[in-house]
């Protein structure tokens, strides 16, 4: 079955490459010139499904799907068709993932194989139809509908742009991506066709649809302004032709202005110095010189307050005590010293009897050797003894601490 469909599919690109020029002809004329073609290559054209004939009288066309490929790969700004028929892919994708699932459940995995085919190739013509939407819809809003002459037409393009674009998210509103979460399950093929690659064609295909609609709304109220500016010069234009003698009024000198001519009451600016104008510059040494008087502004007194007494009596001496455990790590580093030997944390813990927590004696000894200076710290070395952690990788606990001198 696969070997008869490549050989049609081979039979009927070669038809299309041998009658390029043809097919391109039709594409730009919109029918066949049968007078200046060979009946023969026609016919077989026709057999491949390439043109046809709407009707016994009418011209030879190309068929939709050729004319839709020949838009799609030129990219035409012609191109107004949009595909928003989300919903129907949208089932056929349920039901061949059902098909893909039973066959897998039954162990078919040859028919599993091609319905994830046809499942995989559903998919990306239906993102593939998303993005070339909206390639379509931002092709004709960048070039502001040129392929139409006047403002009236320009304003039915937008129109018509705007209901589709408005279709076609009501189209997307069609995807349910929890149900097709549900539908993939576990299985991680229908998972990336039905969630990812669908939900990274929707995100994008949402956004871009939102900016072109607020463009689209943007072209129209331009479009509106140049259609009323073109309807006030043609209605001036047509008044002339019918009054050639027309000559416009003296306005200011009538007692009733019209109201073209009276959008606003005259304002008076508030009168101002121009200290710029030279010939004022006497006038305004006269003024300045008037100003005799000067005001200052009167002092604030304030009631002096009385001077509080002073006690002075001896203070009581404060005395710091020393924390025992930290005189206890102390002592700890003296013997260090004094034997010259490493002596470690628990050894000399044992040989005081001290009453200390082991554990905060250790976490002591270590944070007094961390807060000497730096040319105190010198002299020592410190060691940590213990093992890894037999459970969680990557952590060491110490039980004992040896100190000694460099």
């Amino acid at each position: 079955m696969s070997q008869v469909l490549i050989q049609a599919g081979t039979r009927l690109l070669n038809a299309l490459g041998r009658h390029s020029e043809l097919i391109m002809q039709a594409y730009v004329n919109g029918v066949v010139d049968e007078a200046a073609h060979s009946k023969k290559i026609l016919e077989q054209l026709v057999q491949l499904g390439i043109l046809w004939r709407p009707d016994p009288q009418s011209a030879l066309r190309l068929k939709s799907a050729v004319r839709t490929l020949l838009e799609s790969g030129l990219q035409d700004e012609r191109n107004r068709n949009i595909d928003a028929n989300v919903g129907s892919a949208l089932a056929s994708l349920k039901t061949l993932a059902e098909h893909y699932k039973e066959a897998l459940h039954y162990n078919r995995f040859n028919e599993a194989h091609a319905y994830m085919t046809d499942l995989t190739e559903h998919v990306y013509q239906l993102t593939e139809s998303l993005a070339n939407s909206v390639r379509v819809m931002f092709s004709r809003i960048n070039n502001e509908f040129g392929y139409v002459s006047s403002v009236e037409a320009k304003i039915r393009e937008n129109e018509l742009a705007q209901g589709q674009v408005s279709e076609l998210l009501n189209q997307l509103e069609c995807f349910r991506f929890d149900e097709l979460s549900e539908i993939a399950g576990g299985n991680r093929e229908l998972r990336h066709l039905l969630v990812v690659a669908l939900q990274q064609s929707f995100s994008k295909a949402t956004q871009e649809l939102s900016v072109a609609q607020a463009r689209l709304i943007d072209l129209l109220g331009r479009f509106r302004e140049f259609q009323g500016r073109t309807r006030l010069l043609k209605g001036f234009l047509l008044h002339m032709d019918q009054q050639p003698d027309f000559t416009p009024g003296n306005y200011p000198n009538l007692t009733q202005v019209p109201v073209l001519f009276n959008q606003s009451a005259a304002l008076i600016q508030p009168a101002s110095v121009d200290v710029n104008q030279v010939n004022h510059e006497q006038e305004l040494q006269q003024l300045v010189g008037a100003l005799s008087s000067v005001y200052r502004r009167k002092p604030v007194h304030t009631a002096e307050q009385k001077s509080a007494e002073i006690q002075v009596s001896e203070q009581q001496q404060v005395e710091l005590t020393r924390d025992p455990l930290q005189q206890a790590v102390d002592a700890y580093f003296c013997e260090v010293i004094d034997s010259g030997q490493s002596m470690s944390a628990l050894e000399f813990y044992s040989a005081q009897s001290l009453e200390f927590d082991p554990e905060v004696w250790i976490y002591q000894v270590i944070g007094g050797y961390q807060g000497l200076q730096d040319e105190d710290k010198q002299f020592f070395a410190i060691d940590t003894l213990g093992e890894p952690d037999k459970i969680f990788n990557g952590n060491f606990i110490i039980s004992d601490v040896l100190v000694g001198l460099r």
